[in-house]
């Protein structure tokens, strides 16, 4: 039986591994997360938690355990895993393929303003507003810990670590989001900027909807590229008929 390698803790990646752990093909799957999240969303199926030791760590994974396919359904914005996977498929001669869900894109309303990092991000912050909702991880949010005279208020699963900046407030809760509870988050916090990545995705669009509402500023970080020469999937679907003509 082929072996697939997931390499999830996304939406689209427990959707798939649910799929093949369905028996949509007859494949076996192993599911990886990197275990940076405390209680991660464990996918159906055979899973692994923690990180390979780099490329050349997963090359020796993916010889060991006889891998014939590798699926690359991390986070958008997890640039060095994607890169990770590309040098170890290549060296080993797996085939790989990205699975994206597609990103946002404003519509009529929406003032945004795109950055290619969180560094962009922070130099731009001050000439747009005082009261900030960070919604762009745990690990980023010492990308604006120099940053006096603004007040955060920063989103994420887990607790951050420092460098945090000296005016923080930290909300721990998970998507995904509803309307009404972006609503609710802006009004609370005063929120006058959102800092977000292009993440992509329903699960935390809404603070999109609430900030166009209210005619706030939103810093969309863009994403990474994808490592050059490997495939894109933007949907399960064509991951699993990507994987069926393996």
């Amino acid at each position: 039986m082929a072996h697939v390698l997931l390499l999830g803790g996304t939406t689209e990646a427990r959707a798939l591994a649910a799929a093949l752990a369905a028996g949509h093909l007859a494949l076996r799957v192993t599911s990886s997360l990197a275990g940076r999240v405390a209680e991660p969303r464990l996918p159906a199926g055979e899973v692994r938690i923690g990180g390979f030791g780099g490329p050349e760590g997963l090359a020796a994974w993916l010889r060991a355990e006889r891998v014939d396919a590798v699926v690359d359904a991390t986070h958008p914005f997890a640039a060095a895993m994607s890169r990770n996977a590309a040098e170890a498929t290549e060296a080993t001669g797996v085939p790989l393929l990205a699975l994206r869900r597609p990103g946002w894109a404003p519509v009529a309303g929406d003032r945004w303003h795109r950055v290619p990092s969180l560094a962009a991000a922070a130099d731009l912050l001050p000439s747009l507003g005082r009261r900030v909702l960070l919604t762009s991880g745990r690990q980023g949010i010492g990308a604006f810990a120099h940053l006096d005279g603004l007040h955060f208020t920063a989103r994420s699963v887990d607790p951050p670590e420092p460098p945090l900046p000296a005016s923080l407030d930290v909300l721990l809760d998970r998507g995904p989001f509803t309307l009404d509870g972006e609503r609710a988050v802006l009004r609370e916090h005063r929120i006058d900027v959102l800092v977000t990545k292009d993440s992509g995705g329903a699960a935390t669009a809404p603070k999109l909807t609430a900030a166009r509402e209210l005619g706030l500023p939103v810093v969309v970080v863009d994403r990474p590229p994808t490592p050059a020469g490997v495939p894109v999937a933007q949907s399960v679907e064509a991951a699993l008929a990507w994987l069926e003509g393996r």
